[in-house]
């Protein structure tokens, strides 16, 4: 298995595991779009595990400035791992990248948010050192547009 950065061809085997987390796509151009602006992008990445031409697995990550302080932080904005092959290292290996990322681009914490119903998910960042915010600390969200 490969971990690489991602390239705009990659879009439509990102839709189907995107689809698989529950997210399904507009279409394949859509995404690739997205991708690109990720590529092109100097505070985001985003890799692919890739086995022989075949992914199996996403991650994205996006690198923001502190302001009350010096450095910065790194969000992973989205992880998925084909159904097919969780539980066998993909995941830890995609997580891997993006700190290695976040830490080459001088950041001193990394952040994950997951949906309250992805048991299996917190206990796969818990194992990797990441602490549960639940009770310290709110996310409020409001789009912006209708």
């Amino acid at each position: 298995m490969e971990i690489r950065a991602a390239h705009s061809a990659d879009a439509k085997a990102i839709n189907e595991l995107l689809d698989q987390l529950g997210y399904p796509q507009e279409g394949e151009a859509a995404t690739e779009a997205r991708l690109q602006a990720w590529i092109d992008d100097p505070a985001s990445a985003a890799y692919v595990a890739d086995v022989e031409g075949e992914l199996h697995g996403v991650i994205a990550v996006h690198v923001c400035p502190f302001f009350e302080r010096d450095g910065a932080w790194a969000r992973i904005t989205a992880l998925v791992v084909s159904d097919r092959v969780r539980k066998q290292g993909v995941g830890s290996r995609l997580v891997e990248a993006t700190e290695d990322f976040a830490a080459s681009q001088g950041c001193l914490r990394m952040e994950v948010t997951s949906s309250d119903r992805r048991d299996d998910a917190h206990a796969f960042y818990q194992a990797r050192g990441y602490v549960s915010q639940t009770g310290r600390s709110s996310r409020f969200l409001r789009d912006l547009r209708g």
